[in-house]
């Protein structure tokens, strides 16, 4: 007899945000499908543009949300597979050929090497290696091809792509897990993660951006040939539109927040200057002093900071070349993606096709997690079920001048006199 514990596995993902923590739990099946059993999020403290401020009120703010979700599964988790976010994300590319023997096709021992090739010695140069995925072969420096098994050849290249964050920024998010007595199984960038969870198999093949738009920055992964080619952030977010409501409107934050959540546009219109909403003045605690503003005023806050945004994330890919691309589109996803106008302002600047991404690739989805400000947390889950990367056997984490034997020198004598 087959016990049920033999036939899944249970696994936890924890969304690190800077305005949210999530914690979900699921258990996943032996054919890798996934169901999640407890979910736990609050408001998170201690972080702020995806970088940790403060140590014991971020810990908390993980603490009080995977208690949540361990009673709601009634089960205890040591484990969480985490997001990687922050201003300070980015990626970069490696490639390697090695000749092969042309009298036999492709094989795994081929790919192995030209992989471990791209890989060996890998420098990060102070920062924390997330990612390492490859991207696509070329045989003969023909066609970029997924599979290259049974294909005849004389050379075999392979294009690998490295995920980095600095490496003392990674410290204090992991000791945050940490302290809350967790350990880190697995870990991904926030749009990676968005992007498993939210875009179709046709859009990952065609080409596509998952832009998560959280509070304290956007984080951009895009997808090309079926893999991820390119990681980038901008320090902007929904936190950014709300300290500008708070400082235009002289309001508290939290009324800001709730004035861009019920009035809130990323464009005008005719009608706003027609319509009038209440502002709370900052420090007043009377009713009677609540003023009033046409909805006009609200609008125009918003409007600057958005086109702003998305003239910054048009900046990004343009130097990555991913600008003038005809099938590629655009997929918004997170917490601030709910804005209304977002998506037709985002189409505008960037002269793309935009959707809203919601999670989608879990099955029997709770509807309270069928979301966008949920899609990475579900994007962990299929990260971790998908095991898609292999990591180099040696990193390396000198700067550019470690290699120089002179600098060594001046090092060591600084240092011993």
């Amino acid at each position: 007899m087959t016990h049920s514990f033999n036939r899944y596995s249970t696994i936890s993902a924890l969304d690190i945000g800077s305005s949210k923590i999530c914690c979900l739990i699921a258990k996943v099946s032996r054919d890798n499908k996934i169901n999640i059993i407890g979910y736990g999020h609050n408001a998170s403290q201690g972080i702020k543009n995806g970088t940790i401020t403060d140590i014991n009120k971020a810990t908390l703010s993980v603490c009080n949300a995977v208690e949540s979700a361990e009673q709601m599964a009634n089960e205890r988790i040591n484990n969480v597979i985490i997001n990687v976010s922050g201003e300070k994300i980015k990626s970069s590319v490696r490639e390697a050929t090695i000749a092969i023997n042309r009298n036999r096709p492709v094989s795994d021992m081929d790919m192995n090497k030209v992989v471990e090739k791209g890989t060996n010695k890998l420098n990060v140069e102070g920062n924390e290696l997330i990612h390492c995925l490859t991207t696509g072969y070329r045989l003969d420096l023909g066609e970029e091809t997924k599979d290259p098994h049974n294909i005849y050849g004389e050379n075999l290249s392979v294009k690998i792509l490295l995920g980095l964050v600095p490496e003392v920024q990674y410290k204090n998010l992991a000791s945050v897990v940490e302290n809350a007595h967790l350990e880190i199984s697995d870990k991904a960038f926030s749009a990676y993660a968005s992007g498993l969870s939210c875009l179709v198999d046709d859009e990952k093949e065609l080409g596509a951006t998952i832009i998560d738009i959280g509070g304290g920055c956007t984080n951009i992964a895009t997808f090309r040939n079926g893999y991820p080619v390119y990681f980038s952030s901008i320090a902007v977010g929904g936190n950014n539109i709300t300290n500008d409501i708070a400082w235009g409107l002289t309001t508290s934050t939290a009324h800001a927040e709730r004035l861009k959540t019920l009035h809130g546009c990323a464009f005008l219109t005719s009608k706003d200057k027609e319509e009038v909403i209440n502002v709370y003045p900052v420090g007043e605690e009377d009713d009677t002093l609540i003023k009033q503003a046409p909805k006009s005023d609200l609008i125009n806050i918003i409007a600057p900071r958005v086109e702003e945004m998305f003239e910054l994330i048009n900046h990004k890919l343009t130097e990555h070349g991913l600008k003038d691309i005809s099938s590629h589109r655009v997929v918004l996803t997170g917490g601030c993606s709910l804005l209304p106008g977002i998506r037709e302002v985002a189409s505008l600047v960037l002269d793309k096709q935009v959707r809203l991404g919601r999670p989608r690739n879990v099955l029997n989805l709770p509807e309270k997690i069928y979301n966008p400000e949920f899609s990475t947390a579900v994007g962990l889950l299929l990260f971790n079920a998908a095991q898609c990367e292999k990591k180099p056997n040696k990193i390396i984490h000198k700067t550019a001048n470690s290699g120089n034997k002179f600098a060594q020198i001046m090092d060591w004598l600084k240092q011993s006199f």
